[in-house]
């Protein structure tokens, strides 16, 4: 063997030893990772979990009516994609989800749609809400499902809009979208994916009964889940010691995958989100945080055959495994049960007997609630029915005065102080609360359980819950309110700025023009201009001066209105001769005709209004009197309007011809018009010497003025004469 082959050979002997160190370093650091923490507080209440699991998973006949809310999740309600009478078939989409965080929702049967209405749903307040309710047909017929094959050659976005168009939401608390959780914002790196199999409340045993029963759909789910999450370095399933059977079939189902099995002992809550996160990894989440701000997601047992299903068989989330328990019923199991089916059907269907039934709670004893409308659906989130008696589950006794034991703080599994937030509860002071931390609490109910005074310490907290959240929203459309308000007056204050540049821009440009006109007024330009404006301010003024004047437009308003009332005696005169099947029409003709004779009486109003308000003025000439007959009736205002074009036109002619001129003929023809203007000044002042005038003086200075340039003007003429001769 040469040199080069020994060398070779202690080369992949040092790297496979390296790997086997780095495996075996891996393995320590996992099981040092997995020992088992605990958290503090928690409590030991009646597990009462083998009444329910003494059968398989079974089912009821299908409902006739499903009431199936558009909301069944955290996020925004559902958009209806159906109407009144529409056909569906089972798994088909009904209505669209609504922005980013938001479920879509279908149909859990086939049938017709009947309503679109609210309807009571699962909810501690006893609230409605809006639902679509389904007619089933009975036949149960599947609409065409889309699987997504070989997922783990897809892209994530792609294999995500498939969860989310299925409707996936978390069936183990309240209910939050799949697809937003399994891409968390932020850019947070996941490496560490827990799977939630505790079931830790008395009398649930859903999730339990799934893990028996569907070990080999979960674990497929979960494959999926820790794809979507580029296959995370850890991924665990948390299991309480009290279920032996599930612990079995799951670890079962996990051979020769990656996935750990995590088996720790029983205490409520551990089924709480934090508190297994504690349990199994030792970390703990912020205040009002969530688990991906410590590297963790978390997932429901039912939630990963939820996906596996939505992935492999394109099965939208239109049912799932309820627990139905409580000693009123004849028989108490777990049955797979299409969302939208009424509670009161599904008691029906385990032998309800209402004299022994004290009330129905959704959930379990610790964290459920009661409800009263028995035709509230199974939504989503539904875990359990619980029907208890009396003796069962007794009613609570009045509550006592706090006694300051301390009980409560102990058995936290948050380690908050419940006695304070009580107090501050209590005194509406939410400044205080949210100081205590009161949104870390998880509502499970520890702290009641152990109150020796029977004090509802939880019914106190979610009502401060419940109103610094409707504080919070106030204070956001304020705030939302008051930006608009300030983004619109800086807005206008921006306008106002560019409109006082715009003018000043304008004011400077204008004075800036004049000083040019200034400078440059004796060129022969400026002088044409000059004279051509001159003559269009001439022309624009003889057109004002012939104008109606108020005394004319006060005789055309008293036409225009004898002529209306004419009008109106006339169709009031037909109105009244005609038969019913013309009525109709001169009754329109007759309003028509009544608001034109309004209209006439407000213009004269207008018009006796004008000619008061005018200056007497002397009678016209006949050449300013009013057109006649054989202007073919044109009115004052439109022969006005095309006179001032008229003489515009002529204006810019007669000023282009000027502009055309040499400077001879332009002097001849200022001396032309000279000589007409002295003329009638010479004629003007003869008639006021007639008539001793007491302006003779002025007339005769005038005519001084214009004999004086008339004669300069013969001079200029005789002069350029000369000089042209020479």
């Amino acid at each position: 063997m040469s040199q080069v082959d020994h060398r070779q050979n202690a080369n992949e002997h040092r790297a496979a030893r390296e790997a086997h160190l780095i495996a075996s370093e891996k393995a320590r650091d996992l099981s040092r990772e997995l020992k088992i923490n605990d958290f503090h507080g928690g409590i030991h209440p009646p597990e009462n979990k083998h009444q329910s699991t003494g059968e398989p998973i079974g089912s009821i006949p299908l409902a006739e009516d499903l009431i199936v809310p558009l909301n069944q999740h955290i996020g925004g309600t559902a958009i209806p994609l159906v109407k009144l009478g529409d056909l569906v078939k089972k798994g088909q989409k009904i209505a669209e989800a609504d922005g980013p965080v938001s479920c879509p929702v279908h149909a859990p049967s086939s049938g017709k749609v009947v309503a679109i209405e609210p309807f009571s749903v699962p909810h501690p307040s006893g609230m409605v809400a809006d639902c679509i309710q389904i007619r089933t047909d009975g036949r149960d017929e599947w609409c065409a499902l889309t699987p997504l094959a070989d997922y783990a050659h897809r892209e994530i976005d792609e294999v995500l809009e498939q969860i989310r168009d299925c409707g996936i939401a978390g069936m183990g608390g309240a209910g939050f979208p799949t697809a937003v959780k399994l891409n968390p914002r932020g850019g947070a790196e996941i490496d560490t994916l827990i799977i939630n199999g505790t079931e830790c409340e008395p009398y649930i045993t859903a999730d339990d009964m799934l893990m028996r029963e569907r070990a080999s759909e979960i674990i497929g789910g979960v494959e999926i889940l820790a794809h979507l999450l580029d296959q995370p370095e850890r991924v665990l399933i948390g299991i309480e010691d009290n279920k032996p059977e599930a612990i079995k079939a799951m670890k079962q189902a996990a051979v020769g995958t990656r996935f750990h099995v995590v088996v720790f002992p029983t205490k409520y809550p551990s089924g709480g989100e934090k508190q297994l996160i504690e349990i199994l990894t030792g970390r703990e989440v912020p205040n009002e945080g969530l688990p991906a701000n410590v590297g963790i997601v978390c997932q429901n047992v039912g939630t990963a055959r939820a996906v596996f299903r939505a992935v492999t068989l394109g099965e939208p989330l239109i049912s799932r495994v309820t627990t139905v328990v409580g000693e009123s019923l004849e028989r108490q199991r777990n049955i797979e049960v299409p969302l939208g089916t009424p509670i009161r059907h599904i008691l029906k269907h385990h032998g309800l007997d209402r004299k022994q039934l004290q009330r129905i709670v959704i959930g379990g004893p610790m964290m459920g609630y009661t409800i009263e409308d028995e035709n509230a659906p199974v939504v989503k989130t539904t875990n359990c029915i619980l029907a208890p008696t009396n003796n069962e589950l007794p009613p609570p006794p009045p509550a006592q005065a706090c006694i300051r034991c301390g009980l409560c703080a102990e058995v936290c599994p948050a380690s908050l102080l419940p006695q304070q937030l009580y107090w501050y509860a209590r005194a509406e002071d939410r400044e205080k609360l949210q100081a205590y931390n009161l949104f870390d609490c998880i509502e499970c109910g520890a702290c009641s359980y152990v109150c020796p005074s029977s004090i509802p310490l939880v019914q106190y907290y979610r009502a401060a819950k419940g109103d610094i959240r409707e504080a919070r929203l106030e204070k956001e459309k304020a705030d939302r309110a008051r930006e608009r308000f300030e983004y619109r007056k800086l807005r206008l204050e921006k306008a106002e700025q560019e409109k006082e540049a715009k003018r000043l821009a304008r004011k400077k440009a204008a004075e800036e023009a004049r000083r040019q006109r200034e400078q440059n007024a004796d060129t022969p330009e400026a002088k044409a201009a000059k004279e051509e404006s001159d003559v269009v301010a001439a022309a624009l003024a003889r057109v004002k001066a012939k104008q109606a004047t108020p005394e004319q437009q006060l005789a055309r308003a008293q036409r225009t209105l004898t002529s209306a009332e004419h009008r109106v005696e006339r169709m009031q005169s037909k109105l009244n001769e005609a038969g019913e099947a013309q009525k109709p029409q001169l009754e329109a003709q007759l309003k028509t005709a009544e608001l034109k004779l309004k209209e006439a009486r407000e213009k004269l109003a207008e018009a006796e209004k004008l000619a008061a308000s005018a200056p007497v003025q002397q009678t016209p000439s006949a050449e300013q009197s009013e057109p006649t007959v054989t202007q073919d009736k044109l009115t004052v205002a439109g022969a006005s309007s095309s006179a001032a074009g008229a003489a515009i036109e002529k204006a810019k002619a007669a000023a282009a011809a000027r502009a055309s001129m040499s400077p001879q003929e332009k002097l001849a023809t200022e001396i032309d018009a000279l000589k007409k203007r002295v003329e009638k000044a010479e004629a003007r002042l003869i008639k006021a010497r007639e008539e001793d005038d007491p302006n003779t003086g002025a007339f005769e200075t005038a005519l001084e003025k214009m004999q004086g340039k008339l004669q300069e003007k013969l001079t200029q003429q005789s002069q350029n004469g000369n000089g042209s001769g020479e």
